[in-house]
């Protein structure tokens, strides 16, 4: 019997058939190997493409398919298969989770590399590993989908990417697409490989390295093969790339000429702390009448502070720098270590994988077969800290001229809880910079799979039985303050005789030495060098501490399926495949004992989150030949199938997909998909355990809101609440999101459709070859599960109109002010979305012909947005974000490559379309951002790529620059999206710079 194999399946190849749309990477081997492989497709006459589990002769199918071989990969610089499905090619322009967001909140944690298509989240879109899913890795509790950095990239064939719906096939979460990364399977021999990648401008920081081993050897009925690698990628930091106009000088970026003035320069302040929406080396107080610093008001009753010595009047030795109508930009924002935080965060990946199959002889030629994959991901972050530190009323810790004023703000939780000064009002408050912190990630990654395949009693059948099972078991690591520590050190009396002098500062102990022997130490006495960060190491070693958490996330997988003919039609032979699956999942993420307590100072807490569930399901697929070899009809296929869906959380659903593929001719055909989705949430969007964080309270709407340039329906909204127009926010806005198992969230349906033509025209002889398809999708999310942000909640309860405003009522609901102190309150939950629409074009062109003495190829892969809609309520105004940062209209790849004889010259351009957030907010709002003053837009963004490759009989060298033109990050204003510096934070901006890389390849 011959068994099923694997087939090479390059781009020189894909180009050739109507159902697979052409790869956007250039092929690297030369057009006679097109012929070998032609000639191969004829000893294989049967092979599993992605979007179908049928078995064809040929390549045909009505799903749009894009395929990228490891060979194009190389060529274009990519040293990971991260990188790869990250790619514009792959990603189509849409925001990918990568190594520049460590230091946000990220579904899968810190470190972990995501892929999303269609934008539409990656717990919509499917990775596989050979055909059978790759399961959630991660950090913390929200771990619900496939990490790209467990992948074993020097094995891996080719990438089989579904831009189509494939639930009704795969399974729920291939609601976007679905992603088959295939290893190699004909492996004779051993292959070393290293590869590295430096950024030429960035003093040695930020380069990756790869070295790998491959091999595989085969007997007369058994076979082996495997591979181990280890990639590095080290940091790089801001002050890495600090001589960037991006990052040099991060302004506020104004139009209008708003910018903050430094008076010490006379230009644009530089900010390194959130656009100035931070503030180090000053302190907080009860407003009253002082001097001002340069860029204030001579005089005036100010309420924040920072120390100068020259002051005799007012508040002796401070000047102002906030309150009195002084801008607050006065204050002091930079601090040296900022430039130490983690612009690309370092990572060091090791990666086992083996494969292994032994013909049995019997059970109809049955083989058994086993993979096993080992990774080991090591993730590390810098920031940086502000430390915002309380002292309580009547604290002896505090100057007399501080502590003759009135209380600054109520206890916010450093005053102690017990003893005469429990819950007591804050005096003061210093904005120290308080440096640099570190966070780690250790996750280990086990995947193992064992099966047996063969002939089913049948003719012509096979069956596949497998069981899978995966553990991911993380440790994260961060550094915070404990807050009861932190109130202990501040509570101090007047240190009895005798009492240990390490426990003494300046003659006072802590009030808990005084009953306990706790060994704590008090905090810094509030002064000009405590206000500059220079904190006693002995009290930063106390306060501040690493604490620890685990997250472990398993799930097992049994899987049968049978496929074979069912029957013929004069057009051909009907097939079918039918099939049962089980899978049990289970997250558990166990926090630090202080984090579930809340005992951590303005970062975020969380308790344990837990959850189990399990799904069974069965489904079926047949593909049927209705016409073949008839005028206008060379073939007509339908492929139809359907899944019923029965989780232990949410019930019981049937899903379908229908698909055509009709050629009139052998140059022209059509296809068509439609399909339906039916989701249960992700464990971690079920049972998430609530979870506060904070952002600064600048982020409050109404945080001096009477100040010039506040958006006047934002203002008048703030004044309807009741906030007095001299209203100062003192407070981190706390940010609740949890699981909304609690809220009754509902499962997720959605409706895919895709419509394509490809054309295949023959051109005259001399002329080359021409390939071209477009295909329209269209896919509607009901009852979509997500989390809105809490950013969109306060612009959408402020920032409506003044007549509508509501406190306790649509989006307002989500939001509450503690009537005492103001503090804000978000609630960002998971919750269901009412809509979220998604429609556009992907086209695809390749031509090659020969020339001279080789071939000459060219690849366009371009996708087009049309339109995208998310609406949380039913009454929400529909508003097409198309066009905006994260989703801009255009985006594509384009590549041209000549090969002769061993050579093979690369030159590749990306290109993501210009962003116009005024075109949105005139639609939708009757005014630019311009007008408001903002720099809103950016242009067309273009990356450039250039590689040669020359390869021997048994070895290959790849070199090449990515970025040839070191093309920076556009630049928009502060406060329209997240920033890096001046430029938007989007994964499709390149923030390392121009990079060479080098692969040498060897086989022995």
């Amino acid at each position: 019997m011959m068994k099923l194999k694997r087939q090479l399946l390059g781009s020189t190849m894909v180009a050739g058939f109507a159902a697979v749309a052409v790869t956007a990477a250039a092929p690297s081997q030369a057009q006679a190997q097109s012929t070998t492989d032609q000639d191969e497709a004829t000893e294989v006459q049967e092979i599993v493409v992605v979007g179908s589990r049928i078995r064809r002769d040929t390549y045909n199918s009505p799903n749009p398919i894009q395929v990228v071989t490891n060979e194009e990969a190389t060529q274009a610089g990519f040293i990971s298969a991260t990188e790869i499905l990250q790619s514009t090619a792959i990603s189509g322009g849409n925001a990918q989770i990568n190594n520049a967001f460590g230091g946000y909140v990220t579904n899968g944690g810190p470190g972990a590399n995501t892929l999303s298509l269609r934008g539409l989240g990656a717990e919509r879109t499917l990775v596989l590993l050979n055909g059978r899913r790759v399961a959630p890795a991660g950090s913390r509790g929200s771990v619900g989908s496939a990490d790209l950095n467990v992948l074993p990239s020097s094995i891996i064939e080719r990438v089989e990417v579904l831009r189509d719906g494939a639930s009704s096939v795969y399974g729920s979460d291939a609601v976007a697409g679905v992603v088959n990364i295939i290893t190699r399977s004909d492996m004779d021999g051993v292959t070393f490989t290293a590869q590295h990648n430096a950024p030429t401008d960035a003093n040695g920081a930020g380069y990756q390295s790869r070295v790998s081993l491959a091999g595989g050897t085969s007997g007369d009925r058994w076979r082996v093969l495997g591979s181990a690698e280890y990639l590095t990628r080290n940091e790089l930091t801001y002050g890495d790339r600090a001589h960037t106009d991006f990052l040099s000088c991060p302004i506020d970026g104004y139009n209008d000429g708003s910018d903050y003035i430094d008076p010490m320069t006379g230009q644009s302040k530089c900010w390194s702390l959130d656009s100035g929406g931070v503030t180090i080396n000053t302190i907080g107080t009860a407003a009253t009448l002082g001097v001002g610093a340069p860029g204030a008001p001579a005089t005036g009753a100010f309420n924040r502070w920072r120390p100068n010595s020259a002051v005799t009047t007012g508040l002796v030795g401070f000047e102002g720098v906030g309150g009195a109508g002084a801008n607050l930009n006065v204050r002091d924002t930079f601090d040296p270590d900022t430039l130490n935080r983690s612009l690309i965060s370092p990572v060091d990946i090791t990666t086992l994988y083996g494969e292994f199959g032994y013909d049995l002889g019997f059970m109809g030629n049955a083989e058994v077969y086993g993979e096993v994959l080992f990774n080991r991901r090591e993730s590390r972050q810098t920031g940086y800290r502000q430390l915002a530190l309380d002292y309580f009323r009547g604290s002896p810790l505090i100057p007399a001229q501080i502590a003759a004023l009135g209380p600054f703000a109520l206890n916010q939780g450093l005053s102690p809880t017990t003893g005469p000064n429990a819950n007591a009002l804050v005096q003061a408050r210093a904005f120290i910079g308080f440096g640099n912190d570190q966070s780690y990630q250790n996750v280990d990654f086990t995947r193992l799979i064992g099966g047996i395949r063969g002939d089913f009693v049948l003719p012509e059948w096979r069956y596949d039985f497998y069981v899978g099972h995966t553990e991911s078991r993380s440790e994260y690591v961060f550094n915070q303050f404990i807050t009861d520590l932190m109130q202990n050190s501040l509570d101090v009396v007047t240190a009895p005789a005798g009492t240990d002098p390490r426990l003494v500062r300046g003659g006072y102990t802590c009030r808990v030495n005084v009953t306990s022997d706790t060994g704590c130490i008090p905090a810094p006495f509030l002064n000009t060098a405590t206000i500059a960060g220079e904190l006693p190491q002995d009290w930063v070693d106390y306060i501040f501490r690493p604490i620890v958490g685990n997250t472990d996330y398993t799930e097992t997988v049994v899987s049968f399926g049978i496929d074979g003919p069912l029957f013929t039609l004069p057009a051909g032979q009907v097939s079918g495949f039918f099939g049962a699956e089980w899978r049990e999942m289970e997250l558990a993420d166990v926090p630090a004992l202080d984090m579930q307590n809340a005992n951590i100072w303005n970062f975020s807490t969380s308790g344990i989150t837990a959850g189990t569930d399990s799904v069974k399901e069965v489904f079926g697929e047949i593909e049927v030949p209705l016409l073949a070899n008839m005028p206008f009809a060379e073939t007509l296929t339908l492929n139809a199938s359907a899944r019923y869906t029965d989780y232990d959380s949410y019930g019981d659903d049937t899903t379908y997909k229908i698909g055509l593929l009709y050629s009139p001719t052998n140059w022209m055909s059509l296809r068509a998909t439609y399909g339906t989705s039916y989701r249960a949430p992700a464990l971690f969007e079920q049972f998430l355990s609530p979870t506060a964080g904070f952002v600064a309270a600048q982020n409050d709407p109404c945080d001096n809101y009477t100040a010039p340039g506040v958006d006047a329906q934002v203002a008048a909204n703030c004044a309807a609440e009741g906030l007095p127009a001299s209203y100062t926010s003192t407070s981190s806005v706390r940010v609740l999101a949890s699981g909304g198992s609690i809220a009754g969230i509902a499962a997720e349906t959605s409706d895919n459709l895709t419509v394509g033509l490809i054309l295949q025209p023959q051109l005259p002889t001399g002329y080359g070859d021409l390939s071209f398809s477009v295909d329209y999708y269209e896919i509607e999310i009901s009852n979509g599960v997500d989390r809105v942000g809490y950013s969109f909640i306060l612009d959408q309860c402020y920032g409506g109109a003044a007549a509508d405003f509501n406190a306790d009522a649509g989006y307002c609901a989500l939001i509450d002010r503690n009537p005492s102190t103001n503090a804000l309150t978000v609630n960002d939950s998971y919750v269901n979305i009412a809509t979220d629409y998604l429609e556009g074009l992907d086209y695809n062109m390749r031509y090659s012909r020969d020339f001279g003495p080789g071939r000459v190829t060219a690849n366009v892969y371009l996708t087009q947005y049309i339109e995208r809609v998310n609406t949380l309520f039913d009454t929400d105004p529909v508003r097409n974000t198309v066009g905006i940062i994260n989703t801009p209209e255009f985006a594509g790849t384009f590549d041209l490559s000549y090969s002769w004889d061993r050579w093979n010259v690369r030159y590749g351009l990306d290109w993501t379309a210009a962003t116009d957030y005024d075109a949105y907010y005139l639609e939708y709002f009757g005014t630019t951002l311009t007008d408001l003053g903002y720099n809103a837009n950016t242009d067309d963004y273009f990356l450039n790529h250039a590689s040669v490759r020359y390869e021997g009989d048994t070895w290959a060298v790849t070199g090449g620059i990515r970025n040839l033109f070191n093309e920076e990050p556009p630049h928009i204003s502060a406060g329209i999206t997240n920033r890096v510096g001046n430029a938007p934070l989007y994964s499709g901006y390149d923030y390392v710079g121009r990079t060479a890389f080098i692969n040498l390849t060897k086989s022995f």
